[in-house]
């Protein structure tokens, strides 16, 4: 097998094997098939890239089809935002199709299956057919109206059309086999009577095909060659090759339903109901919020189509599910953008410095490279003067010897201008400093190559011009939710792992460059990240939005979290072996704050979940976890753990451990009951006069 050959994705090579058993290429077509009820999202690029991709691949048109079966939850906003999507990610499709388009058809395909009786109009309530469905491990049973005759079956169909009943007085079943071991081929719903407005065909229907009975249709309909969904379609296939089935003409190519694992991505939500319910409850600022997995929002953002585009490539086109890190994204993001944004200059939390020995009222206009990726960027002005501004943090009056940027006594390079040493601040009446004064060394300036522009110092610092720079407003925008899978945990609202700062807005300062951008212009703000344009820019305010840092800052946060908790947890050593009460007291305290701080659900979880063993220290180490965190509760876990977790702590030899599950247990009204028994025994037998003390 050659190279090529062996870097297919299965989905490549499927098509491969049917172009070696003579499927002809220029019979190739490819479809995707969006249902228009919410805006795309990062999991749907996949399926864009894959679907076009297989199209650039193979020199085969690939049919942009909006599944807009259900008018209920379309918009036709829904349909122009896809296709802006689209289009912003480079591709192009061979035609523009609905399913409403094939109505009629696949209406007369319906009467044709009434008359064959593969389709009959059921009039139960949802309630009983779904109890006549019967379950994964018990057979349905035929309904009342499933031997209805066919004369009365197309009456009654005829009428739902006409509108002369109400929602859900009736549907319109396949008539398969209600013994199935596939549950979805159980008789299933072939179309609803909805009296509702469709964005294309208007009142002109009242009733309107489901989902699996228009899909595989309309494959058909366009002579789509390979149909490819995700995994959850899987159980689906059968059903899609029995509707076929009832219409094939074995002179057309008749279309084969493929799947491939759909992209899972950590530290967000991909259900368009859930994302809806963010816009809807003004969570966010619309489906274009910056901080939504939306290619809207990703675009609004900062993102680049082509990083969108090699993300997916490297994530690649597999068969088992799994979980994407969010910060893959990111770094596809960065390595586009470092390629190809200008460096520029800002200050976001502004401070003075002033330098004493720089002549008055002198101003110069000193060269800066645009992007030391690409040699063709060049070079811009940018004003130094007396008085600048640089960042809050880049300053320590009193630093330790690790502090590697401006303080008194120490030198500083100021980029692309002067060597500057820290001599003095001034302060208000609280203490807080308004200006930091330094001096610069005349002789230092880059590029002169001088002897004192050569001389190396601690770091390099950003900054602007007072007089020169242009204020402007900077929204940072970081992950919107605090824990990998928000939507994963049991008797959790995935809204309540919000990230409260996943919005902050700051007045910054940036060099007077960049007073003529215009809305997505991208830009590397000098040793804070990547920022852009944002669309609600006016003439008056330049909008930036903070598009991704520089480093991974939720790597180094995850792992910060990690270290604090093995660390934390040997403290905790130290606290169980203190004989003295007052230093055990004082020990405690930054072992709670610690526990206290921590975000990461999932990872206190995982913590509390590992420390429920034999032994002392890792169960009070447990129970301080649970009664101090506010992001882990005791329904956290399973019953069955949770029963392990009272057990062994209220059976622990160490009065601390005894203590703190009596305590969780107080806390906790429904376990304590379960243990009203337990406790009372331990009472009898309790010799700590503390421990008794609780429990009385």
């Amino acid at each position: 097998m050659s190279t090529e050959e062996k870097s297919l994705h299965f989905i490549e090579q499927i098509i491969e094997d049917s172009l070696t058993n003579g499927f002809p290429q220029d019979k190739l077509r490819f479809r995707f098939p969006p249902e228009p009820n919410g805006y795309l999202h990062i999991g749907h690029a996949k399926s864009i890239c894959l679907n076009f991709g297989l199209g650039l691949k193979y020199n085969a048109p690939v049919n942009l089809r909006f599944d807009d079966t259900n008018p209920a939850k379309e918009e036709q906003e829904y349909v122009d935002a896809i296709k802006e999507d689209l289009e912003w990610l480079g591709f192009n499709w061979a035609e523009e199709r609905y399913a409403s388009d094939y109505f009629q058809q696949l209406y007369d395909w319906a009467v044709m299956m009434i008359k064959n009786g593969k389709a009959y109009v059921d009039s139960q309530s949802s309630e009983e057919m779904a109890a006549q469905k019967g379950t994964p491990t018990q057979p349905g049973v035929d309904g009342p109206y499933r031997n209805r005759s066919v004369e009365e079956n197309l009456t009654l169909f005829e009428g739902m059309k006409n509108g002369d009943y109400p929602e859900g007085s009736h549907v319109l079943r396949a008539k398969i086999d209600m013994a199935s071991t596939n549950m979805l081929m159980r008789d299933p719903l072939m179309y609803r009577v909805l009296h509702r407005h469709h964005h294309r065909t208007g009142n002109d229907w009242k009733i309107y095909p489901m989902y699996d009975y228009a899909h595989g249709e309309s494959d058909f309909i366009e002579q789509i060659s390979h149909s490819i969904c995700t995994l959850e379609f899987v159980m689906h296939r059968e059903l899609y090759n029995w509707f076929l089935d009832q219409i094939y003409d074995d002179t057309k190519v008749r279309p084969n339903q493929y799947e491939f694992a759909r992209l899972n991505l950590n530290y967000t939500v991909m259900s368009k109901r859930k994302l809806l319910q963010l816009v809807q409850e003004n969570i966010v600022n619309g489906w274009d919020d910056p901080r939504m997995p939306t290619i809207s929002g990703l675009r609004r953002r900062g993102y680049t189509a082509n990083s969108i585009r090699k993300f997916c490539e490297i994530i690649g086109v597999a068969k088992r599910e799994n979980i994407i890190d969010y910060s893959l994204l990111e770094f596809c993001l960065r390595e586009d953008l470092n390629k190809t944004a200008p460096r520029v200059m800002a200050v976001l939390d502004p401070i003075k410095l002033v330098i004493t020995n720089y002549p008055e009222g002198q101003e110069e206009w000193l060269d800066a490279e645009n992007n030391q990726e690409d040699e063709s960027a060049g070079f811009r002005k940018v004003p130094f003067a007396k008085t600048l501004f640089i960042e809050r943090e880049d300053f320590l009056e009193d630093a330790p010897a690790k502090f590697f940027r401006l303080s008194i006594g120490r030198e500083v390079r100021l980029k692309n201008a002067y060597i500057i040493k820290g001599e003095s601040v001034i302060k208000d009446d609280s203490g807080e400093i308004l200006e930091i004064h330094a001096t610069y060394d005349a002789d230092s300036k880059s590029g002169s190559g001088s002897e004192a522009s050569q001389r190396k110092v601690a770091g390099t610092l950003h900054w602007v011009s007072v007089a020169h720079a242009l204020e402007t407003e900077v929204r940072l925008y970081d992950r919107l939710f605090l824990d990998q899978a928000p939507d994963s945990h049991k008797d959790k609202n995935f809204l309540d792992f919000m990230n409260p700062n996943s919005l902050q807005v700051v007045k910054g300062y940036v060099e007077p460059s960049l007073a003529t951008v215009k809305s997505g212009d991208k830009f590397q703000f000098q040793r804070l990240g990547y920022f852009n344009v944002d669309k609600d820019s006016t003439a008056e305010t330049i909008i930036f939005n903070k598009t991704v840092g520089l480093k991974d800052a939720w790597e180094e946060k995850g792992k910060k979290e990690e270290n604090l908790l093995m660390n934390t947890q040997k403290d905790l050593n130290k606290y169980v072996k203190e004989n003295d009460e007052t230093a055990a007291a004082a020990l405690l305290i930054p072992i709670i704050e610690n526990i206290k701080s921590v975000d990461n659900y999932s990872l206190l979880v995982q913590t509390v979940t590992k420390n429920i063993k034999n032994d002392n220290n890792a169960l009070l180490f447990a129970n301080l976890i649970v009664q101090y965190s506010d992001k882990v509760e005791i329904n956290s876990f399973d019953a069955d753990m949770v029963q392990k977790f009272y057990t062994m702590s209220l059976k622990s030899q160490l009065a601390s451990v005894r203590m703190a599950a009596i305590l969780n247990l107080k806390n906790d009204s429904q376990n304590l009951v379960l243990f009203e028994a337990f406790l009372a025994e331990l009472k009898n037998v309790e010799k700590n006069e503390k421990v008794l003390a609780l429990l009385n």
